[in-house]
């Protein structure tokens, strides 16, 4: 399998979880620094950066940095989260079901008081509008402008998936953010070796031969995961592996 050359990073589902991204952002740069041999290497997030986790407002400036640097090529995938947050700006009356599986940490570590189960749309609107006060113009920006896909040689990196027997050019945008029933218990193969998140068994990663799950659960398992692409060569990095369990070998 080729990536055409280059040396790439694709990071999991972050989710809130700056410690761990911290981590293995450091790991990554220990990794890069033996190999790069002269490459400015690339860097693929996989999206969900927010919600459940403790500390996304921290994740999210960290990503505005890195995508400031020279040195790296930074892609930062949507996932199915960031899009239920903006769809929480633009419709906060309808905004329960993000805070039920997620939002309420993103809204707490803004230092919003996320709204109660049966408070009525004005208490929505009122979290929503004091989010977007408190939220810096650089956090909403770099949500707005959240990519749905990235192709390098012989992958395609993508948040959950992408609907078997649908050019990649024709994958719609609800399937590459949420689809999991048709896309995971196929067999393969697809028209690139999908790189994806969004679904966790455990905390390793799932490595087939026509996919690469590397959702490991952050926000539960305390383990955030990377792969490493070159030409022919694989390798799994993880961040928060309990000392008793090594990390995962190259895949």
């Amino acid at each position: 399998m080729s990536v055409d050359g280059g040396l790439v990073y694709a990071i999991g589902d972050i989710h809130g979880c700056y410690d761990a991204m911290k981590a293995l952002l450091a790991d990554i740069a220990r990794d890069c620094a033996e190999r790069a041999a002269g490459r400015r290497p690339v860097l693929i997030f996989l999206g969900d950066y927010v919600d459940r986790g403790p500390h996304p407002h921290k994740v999210l400036e960290a990503l505005v940095w890195l995508q400031r640097r020279a040195d790296v090529e930074v892609h930062l995938l949507k996932g199915n989260h960031e899009q239920a947050l903006l769809a929480f700006l633009e419709e906060p009356e309808a905004g329960g079901g993000w805070l039920r599986f997620g939002g309420a940490e993103t809204l707490a570590a803004y230092g919003v008081v996320p709204p109660g189960p049966y408070d009525g749309e004005d208490a929505y609107v009122r979290a929503r509008d004091e989010l977007m006060e408190r939220m810096p113009a650089s956090h909403l920006r770099l949500l707005e402008r959240l990519e749905l896909m990235v192709v390098v040689g012989d992958y395609a990196f993508v948040h959950a998936g992408v609907r078997p027997g649908t050019p990649l050019a024709d994958q719609t945008e609800a399937d590459l953010l949420w689809i999991r029933q048709g896309f995971l218990d196929a067999a393969g193969p697809f028209e690139k070796v999908v790189v994806h998140g969004h679904t966790w068994l455990d905390a390793r990663p799932q490595l087939l031969g026509h996919r690469i799950g590397l959702d490991t659960g952050a926000y539960a398992t305390g383990v955030l995961t990377a792969l490493r692409l070159g030409d022919g060569e694989q390798a799994v990095l993880q961040a928060g592996v309990p000392a008793d369990r090594p990390s995962p070998v190259p895949a």
